[in-house]
């Protein structure tokens, strides 16, 4: 696992519909771990082995994150600003910002008061953010509707192999999908496989669709990140025990390919390796959910990391769940065959 590469990704901003930065990060850094490397329109980054090959394998991690958008400028300065995803908006007030703007990024605060820090109602609309601006003009010099803004956080290192960043959901996933896939290359799979980094998860969903329309996989295994139990975190009730650092999460589904998980499973056994089990009904919420409606269909798997506290400023996750998943996704990579049937009898 290379980790200043993971580090340098998680310190990079990625708002929904603003990846370019992060997406042109992994497209060089891919450039000479598989045979192909391309990026389309939207922005999303494919690596490929063995791109002739028919029978393909898709797996994605999407490259985008939550955060806010500048919708509006006030008189004061100001800027007022609209969600971009699933946001928790009483986590910004007294915060750090990042503006993400055609010049670069500049900097600001999130207005807090007393007043504000009761007001559990809180929707993105009341957020003020203050950059220094003394008025409306000045602050136009430098900030325009649209751009993009994420908390100003760093990665840090914490006890027993465990990292908290900003945005782990998804980061982890896209770098997870491009590690493998470069493990499988050395391991010499013979089927086509592709690695995505995806644009657009936490909004609308159009990069996957993207990718999967023109790759036309014959599998697709989406990578994202799935709530623990374990620590504030969701009830065991609701979708299973999991917990940070007992190993990949594989997903039980009314979606989820059953072969294609007793695949995933074969190959956490032949690794000797622990993984868990989610239960969920209806969506899954990830990509996988679009990619397995694109062409004829697209039989498809979820493997998750543990995360604690997500969409949050300081979200917790385990480097050895990300090494393990990698290991995870590149035996199945490599156990894949042009003539496997998928057929369920």
């Amino acid at each position: 696992m290379n980790k200043e590469f993971l580090f340098d990704l998680l310190k990079t901003g990625s708002v929904s519909g603003n990846e370019t930065e992060l997406e042109k990060k992994i497209y060089n850094y891919m450039q000479d771990k598989a045979d192909q490397v391309t990026v389309d329109e939207l922005g999303n980054v494919t690596a490929a082995i063995n791109p002739t090959a028919t029978f393909k394998v898709l797996a994605t991690g999407h490259a985008d994150e939550i955060g806010l958008m500048v919708s509006a400028i006030g008189n004061d300065g100001t800027l007022m600003v609209t969600k971009i995803g699933g946001i928790r908006t009483t986590t910004y007030p007294g915060h750090k910002v990042r503006i993400y703007t055609k010049n670069g990024v500049i900097y600001g605060a999130v207005a807090n008061s007393s007043e504000i820090s009761k007001n559990k109602d809180l929707e993105a609309s009341d957020l003020r953010i203050d950059i220094g601006a003394k008025d409306r003009e000045d602050a136009e010099k430098y900030v325009e509707l649209g751009n993009t803004v994420t908390f100003d956080t760093d990665v840090r290192t914490l006890l027993n192999d465990c990292i908290t960043a900003r945005a782990l959901d998804d980061r982890l996933g896209a770098f997870i999908v491009m590690e493998a896939l470069a493990e499988a290359k050395k391991r010499g799979t013979t089927v086509g496989c592709y690695a995505v980094a995806t644009t657009g998860e936490e909004t609308t969903g159009n990069g996957a669709y993207f990718s999967a329309s023109r790759i036309q996989p014959n599998i697709a295994i989406a990578v994202d990140v799935t709530y623990t139990s374990d620590n504030c975190g969701i009830s065991d009730a609701e979708s299973g025990r999991i917990a940070l650092g007992k190993g990949p999460v594989v997903c039980n589904n009314p979606s989820v390919h059953k072969k294609v998980n007793e695949q995933l499973r074969a190959c956490a056994s032949k690794l000797q390796m622990s993984v868990q089990t989610e239960a969920a009904s209806g969506r899954t919420g990830t990509d996988g959910d679009i990619m397995h409606k694109t062409g004829m269909g697209v039989p498809f798997a979820l493997i998750s990391i543990p995360l604690r506290y997500m969409h949050n400023p300081a979200e917790v996750g385990s480097l050895k769940d990300v090494q393990e998943c990698i290991d995870l996704l590149a035996e199945f990579f490599v156990s894949c065959t042009a003539d496997m049937n998928l057929k369920p009898f």
